[in-house]
């Protein structure tokens, strides 16, 4: 049989080095959970702004999509009672005026003199 080793006392007790080690890691494990947190925090945070804007994107369109049919029904409605009202005050569909033709270009003098018609002194008598 094999000869059993003795335990000695000192190694299943906590000593003051023990403390010591566990104390520098917690400072070294807490150091790196800081310094690796605003990156989480940040990728966290982009996560969320996506899922919020893709659950916008989809109310806007269900809204749309309920609403925007309702809207076109009643401003049909309208525009079809409101129709024989306005041809009897002569407010009917206005027509489109032809465009306008491009005046021809003039000389600056020329312009000036139909801008400034010519100023009479009038004399004073003596």
């Amino acid at each position: 049989m094999a000869a059993k080793k003795p335990r000695s006392r000192a190694t299943s007790e906590t000593t003051l080095r023990h403390v010591w080690l566990a104390g520098l890691g917690l400072v070294a494990v807490s150091r790196r959970e800081l310094l690796a947190s605003p990156a989480r925090l940040q990728a966290r945070a982009a996560g969320l702004q996506g899922r919020v804007e893709e659950l916008a994107q989809a109310a806007r369109a269900r809204v749309l999509g309920q609403v925007e049919p309702s809207v076109v029904r009643f401003s049909a409605e309208v525009e079809a009672r409101l129709a024989p009202v306005l041809d009897k005050l002569g407010l009917g569909p206005k027509t489109r005026r032809p465009a306008r033709k491009a005046r021809k270009a003039t000389k600056p003098q020329a312009r000036r003199a139909a801008r400034k018609p010519a100023r009479r002194t009038a004399r004073k008598g003596g």
